[in-house]
């Protein structure tokens, strides 16, 4: 199926009974996220608002709700896409299975943005104050765009095919933007318009910006596909729609013909505002700071149009299925960019960037004793390939040790890992390096440091599985668990420096740990152990390898820290973490009328 525009989506979506309409007037203040939140985390359907308060405009969520629905969506052009970028990575495939590329050219061809005169998106404007204000979080700084496609030329080469069509927090309301004149564009480290705006800044100029909401589903994923720096995302969002992506030229800016919306403006010199905080797909609100501004021109929309929305926050969210989606287009692109390199996996469940697993090939000096050494080579690779370098904890294994382990399997991945791990020798830290600009386990925005954790050869220690009859848990340690063998996770009062070295010099005092490998301290042990999910998201996005990870009997020789005993990764809530998300009771009270009979939402939340 290839859809003309969003609305095309919704009404095929409809007829197959993947999305329902909610006919009751709904606040975008904080009521429309609470609604999707519910629906998405009971898997239910894509969601259409009818009648948005104060808005003209009708709006749509949770279309990528699930596996399946994306599934649907993109059942006509997601294999051939899969299939182009396979000879991307192995041409000798068309060789090999010449029949199962005979349309490739076909969906090439598609990839050639189209020129017109004329579109859609001219047929009425409005103004910024008119959109659909959407607030998810009780403490965001206003309302916020978040499924934005921004598009930017590179000053320095304006070809369309150079261009960048990315996904960055809009904020059109709040704080100190004048009223339907500014809106604030947060961008975090390593995207593509930071390209284009220091080459703007460089001459001096204005950067002209285009904003398009809607249109194909096809235009919203491939505004966050991890294209190389050069390569228009523009030529995947025409692969992936089945139809060449088709542009106007006006009054010096691009428009997507097709598009339900677009917001045309230029980023304004030298002049920034504070944007934020605002609820992120971390779990936590990202602090208010200054950011760049957006001088509106136009807003431009088409007949009917409708609003895209999504709800970021703790993951899994509807985000987690462009994670899911990136990962089988460009999946297969991995080892022919990193030779050596046999899978990646970025865990969905730690925010993403946080933590990394990979299993590379260990084949240096096959006649003597197997330790890191290939891997190690690989895994400074990993870190300088595009949004991997944000990764801060990369977890990387040999696939010779157990053939058939799965990455995407993170539990056992993790007891291989520990099972084989020297922590004597298989921890390596970059300090003051670049994270995700939404993480503020480090000392500054932007910046923390990395940890490579190395698992290579035979086992060298039988995991832990259940404590100990006499298991003696130093003060002022509590409340022991082990979420999966080998690790084990303590309850720490709160987090002061005093406090840590009176915890590990008690830890330090046990002689025998047996199979443990790891000790997590955490603020709620018990939350933490209660599943999988909890101990990666509490554990990696709470830490900061440089400053948190300690161990038992650690030492430092020649600038390299090890310990003797087990790691320690200090997880707890610390004075400068942002403040974790939680929702407006009364707005919780307030939804719970679209679950009456005969309403909209009945039967569904």
């Amino acid at each position: 199926m290839h859809y003309d525009s969003l609305a095309s989506c919704v009404k095929d979506l409809e007829e197959n009974k993947h999305l329902i309409r909610i006919r009751e007037t709904v606040d975008p203040h904080l009521e429309m996220a609470a609604i999707h939140r519910r629906v998405h985390n009971n898997g239910g359907p894509a969601l259409l608002f009818e009648s948005v308060k104060n808005s003209p405009f009708p709006a749509v969520s949770n279309l990528f709700g699930t596996k399946e629905r994306a599934a649907f969506i993109f059942r006509s052009t997601l294999d051939p896409l899969k299939r182009l970028i396979e000879l991307k990575a192995d041409p000798t495939q068309l060789l090999r299975s010449p029949f199962r590329h005979l349309k490739t050219p076909f969906t090439a061809l598609k990839m050639l943005p189209k020129k017109q005169r004329t579109g859609a998106i001219l047929q009425g404007q409005t103004k910024i104050d008119q959109l659909p204000q959407i607030h998810s979080w009780p403490n965001d700084g206003g309302a916020f765009i978040t499924l934005p496609q921004v598009f930017t030329r590179d000053p320095h080469n304006p070809s369309l095919m150079k261009s960048n069509l990315g996904m960055y927090r809009i904020q059109v309301s709040g704080n100190r933007y004048k009223v339907n004149e500014e809106v604030g564009m947060h961008y975090q480290i390593h995207r593509g318009i930071g390209i284009h705006h220091a080459a703007a800044i460089e001459k001096g100029e204005p950067l002209k910006v285009s904003i398009f909401v809607g249109g194909s589903p096809a235009h919203t994923l491939a505004a966050v596909l991890p294209c190389p720096e050069g390569l228009s995302e523009l030529t995947f969002a025409g692969a992936l729609s089945g139809k060449r992506f088709r542009y106007i030229e006006k009054d010096g800016h691009t428009l997507s013909a097709d598009a339900d919306f677009c917001i045309t403006g230029s980023i304004i010199p030298n002049y920034t505002l504070p944007e934020g905080p605002f609820g992120d797909h971390l779990g936590y609100y990202s602090l208010q700071h200054p950011f760049p501004v957006l001088s509106v021109d136009k807003v431009y929309h088409r007949e009917g149009a409708i609003w895209p929305f999504t709800v970021v926050g703790r993951p899994p969210q509807e985000d987690s299925i462009f994670g899911h989606l990136i990962h089988e287009l460009v999946g297969p692109l991995v080892p022919s960019e990193i030779p050596g390199v046999h899978a990646l996996h970025a865990v969905d469940a730690a925010g993403v960037h946080p933590l990394l697993l990979a299993m590379g090939s260990e084949r240096y000096t096959p006649y003597a004793e197997r330790r890191p050494q290939e891997i190690l080579t690989i895994a400074n690779a990993i870190l300088g390939f595009g949004q991997c370098s944000l990764a801060k904890y990369l977890i990387i294994g040999a696939q010779e040790d157990q053939k058939n382990l799965k990455i995407e399997n993170i539990s056992e991945f993790l007891q291989h890992i520990l099972e084989r791990a020297d922590w004597t020798r298989d921890l390596h830290f970059q300090t003051r390096s670049t994270i995700d600009t939404l993480d503020y386990s480090g000392d500054a925005l932007n910046e923390g440091s990395k940890l490579v954790i190395c698992g290579v050869g035979k086992p060298r220690r039988k995991l832990i599985q259940v404590l100990p009859n006499k298991f003696s848990i130093p003060y002022p340690l509590r409340k022991a668990y082990i979420p999966i063998p080998g690790i084990i996770v303590l309850e720490a009062p709160k987090h002061s420096e005093e406090g840590l070295q009176e915890i590990i010099e008690g830890l330090d005092s046990i002689e025998n740990w047996g199979g443990t490998a790891l000790i997590v301290l955490t603020d709620d042990s018990a939350f933490t152990a209660e599943s999988l999910d909890n101990l990666l998201w509490v554990t990696f996005t709470r830490s900061d390898p440089a400053k948190d990870v300690h161990g038992v009997r650690a030492f430092t020789k020649n600038k390299h820290w090890g310990c003797r005993g087990p790691l320690i990764i200090d997880a707890r809530i610390k004075a400068h973490h942002a403040p974790i998300l939680e929702e407006d009771l009364e707005t919780i009270d307030s939804i719970s009328r679209l679950r009456k009979e005969g309403a909209s939402l009945h039967g569904i939340i």
